[in-house]
């Protein structure tokens, strides 16, 4: 009983943020810093979600930041479901410590390599396009490491018995493989696509200007020279978080096998 009450007072403090959130998008600009502050405005204004996706171009932001979130995701699921077949399954000289070399790259923070990543992709000619958006990030050590750990925990009585059969690497990691480890892609795949859609400092960087934009990017040209929409930024923040949340509820039963399907053991 006491265990409840304590989950349910947490809850609540993480959901104050959001109600404020909330309750801000929907008041009038005058109300937003009004003394004493009040949860709910003089009126309630449906128009400030409309208004987001006419005071700057809301919808192409949010097309950008889909386009970038779903292929960046679909390209770490891939190499990081190849790199962590080839590291859990494959026996190969060095292995083992190129693998902790490759997971040694997850102790550089990235604000390090912003700079060198600016200058290779100037060098490409990628400056304020959609790859230099997407591949920089699709090579993390992260999902290799989460899948690794999945792959490693398979019997490898199910892969000898495929390879009986006459099936190949390519037919293993696909037909026997990746079903068994289902649940540990959509914990990556929630993770990727929250960081892609969420990335604010890269974009900042490598985009010039509102054409590739993602929505982070996007939220901060609501502080204009007329000053800061707070109850546009709110109403934008709210609609920015439906995307996510989503993901989240419908892959939420998959979330916790995932996660624990990565803590176990291997051969």
């Amino acid at each position: 009983m006491l265990s409840r009450i304590g989950l349910w007072a947490v809850a609540v403090v993480f959901m104050v943020p959001f109600v404020w959130m909330i309750a801000t998008s929907l008041k009038p600009p005058a109300d937003v810093f009004a003394s004493p502050p009040t949860l709910v405005g003089s009126e309630v204004r449906w128009s400030n979600y409309a208004e987001v996706w006419t005071y700057i171009p809301f919808g192409q932001y949010l097309f950008n930041g889909f386009f970038v979130s779903i292929l960046g995701t679909v390209l770490v699921l891939t190499v990081s479901l190849l790199s962590a077949y080839a590291f859990a399954r494959l026996r190969f000289r060095g292995r083992d410590g190129m693998f902790f070399i490759f997971l040694a790259t997850l102790m550089v923070p990235g604000e390090v390599v912003v700079v060198p990543m600016y200058l290779f992709m100037q060098q490409l000619g990628w400056v304020n396009t959609y790859q230099a958006l997407i591949i920089p990030f699709a090579f993390s050590a992260f999902g290799t490491f989460l899948l690794r750990q999945a792959l490693l925990a398979i019997p490898s009585e199910l892969e000898d018995a495929a390879r009986m059969d006459g099936a190949n690497h390519i037919r293993i990691l696909w037909q026997i493989m990746t079903p068994m480890v289902a649940p540990t892609l959509a914990v990556l795949t929630v993770f990727t696509f929250i960081n892609y859609w969420n990335n604010f400092l890269w974009p900042l960087i490598i985009v010039n200007g509102p054409e590739y934009a993602t929505v982070p990017l996007g939220l901060n040209y609501f502080l204009g020279q007329g000053g800061a929409q707070w109850q546009l930024i709110m109403a934008a923040s709210a609609i920015s978080m439906i995307p996510t949340a989503l993901l989240a509820i419908v892959l939420q039963r998959f979330l916790v096998k995932g996660i624990s399907m990565t803590g176990l053991g291997g051969r």
